[in-house]
């Protein structure tokens, strides 16, 4: 039997908290990106500037919590406390795919919580390309009004909807419904959920007119090895089988972040962990850095241990911020980053001088090289 779509977001965010659902032979290629160290910083670390302006709103630090739930009865306590920290610490937050609530009304609350609790963060909706045809232009109007959102993602999650048995396969026309949507009056966020955007894809996006393109790479959570639990327990061996071949099927994190420059704002999504993560990102070309799976178990205990989990991130931002000398997320932006190994290889294979990473300078640099 077809599950719903309300249950089987409830059984999604139970099996991420639960089972081991990441990348398992692909990391997202931090380990290959090094940031230079400065021996003399010359700052103090305290004044360290986080703030960021990202598709228009103020940010306390280039930073959100990425789509995690919603859509169901069980969800709305979990996206309270994921909200109410996002809230309290200045930084963005998503809501999961909304598709359950233009299904059912019903399920509205789980996601309105999010701006009832965070009336001043920058909040986005969430539909997949796959169900714009379905609910139309009035449909995703209904989304976005739905939590006052101050952008819209539309998530390209491709991969997981061929695996899963409820999973619509038609991706034909889903580039059109993108170009109808960007002509709305709210920013539009194009994000892959997991298995990475080509350079080729990002180019093709934002001539469609997006706003802003997340990465969504491989090295996070794998929903091709979701689908796996799911298909296990309802004996699918062929689900499984497909789940487990292209459980890390895409393109890892940060080479995806390097294919998508393309002078659009870039979130960098999929296995980032520390806020060394997030200096990295930023210092490879993203605008902000996100994160879903380490929030999911916290904001099942409450908002204080998402605020505590978050905010270690963020120190560990400032102190990679401090360390190559850079006193906002301007200069991290101009901060050198040498590339090796596998990801070097990657990118030089298609085509990125990976060398012009690694030859920046922040705007305070008195260097002559």
């Amino acid at each position: 039997m077809i599950m719903s779509t309300s249950r089987r977001k409830i059984e999604h965010l139970e099996l991420c908290a639960a089972s081991p659902v990441e990348s398992r032979k692909v990391g997202p290629g931090f380990n290959d990106v090094m940031l230079v160290h400065r021996a003399l910083p010359e700052m103090d670390m305290d004044d360290i500037d986080l703030s960021t302006d990202f598709l228009g709103k103020e940010m306390n630090a280039p930073f959100m919590i990425a789509s995690i739930t919603g859509g169901h009865p069980e969800t709305t306590a979990v996206n309270a406390a994921l909200a109410e920290a996002a809230e309290e610490l200045g930084v963005g937050i998503g809501v999961g795919s909304q598709r359950a609530a233009i299904e059912d009304p019903s399920q509205e609350e789980s996601f309105r919580v999010v701006r009832d609790r965070a009336p001043n963060a920058f909040v986005y909706g969430n539909i997949g390309a796959a169900q714009i045809r379905e609910y139309g232009i009035d449909g995703i109007e209904k989304i976005i009004d739905m939590i006052d959102a101050d952008a819209l993602a539309v998530h390209l999650n491709f991969l997981q909807e061929a695996i899963q048995p409820e999973g619509d396969r038609d991706a034909s026309g889903a580039l059109e419904v993108i170009e109808d949507i960007c002509s709305l009056d709210v920013p539009v966020i194009i994000k892959e959920t997991g298995a990475g955007i080509s350079h080729e894809d990002a180019f093709i996006l934002k001539q469609a007119g997006a706003s802003a393109i997340d990465v969504g790479g491989v090295g996070g959570t794998s929903w091709s090895g979701v689908e796996v639990y799911r298909a296990r327990e309802r004996k699918d061996m062929g689900s499984e089988s497909l789940g487990e071949l292209f459980w890390d099927f895409g393109i890892p994190t940060v080479p995806s972040i390097v294919e998508c420059s393309v002078s659009l704002p870039v979130i960098a999504t999929g296995g980032l962990r520390t806020g060394l993560d997030i200096a990295k990102s930023i210092a490879l070309g993203a605008s902000v850095g996100s994160a879903a799976l380490p929030f999911v178990e916290p904001a099942m205990k409450g908002k204080e241990e998402v605020v505590s989990s978050i905010q270690h991130m963020i120190n560990e931002l400032k102190v990679a911020m401090f360390l190559c000398g850079c006193r906002n997320v301007n200069d991290l932006h101009h901060a050198p980053a040498v590339v090796s190994g596998w990801t070097r290889e990657y990118l030089e294979l298609r085509g990125f001088n990976v060398k012009d990473l690694a030859m920046r300078s922040t705007n305070n640099d008195l260097l002559a090289i």
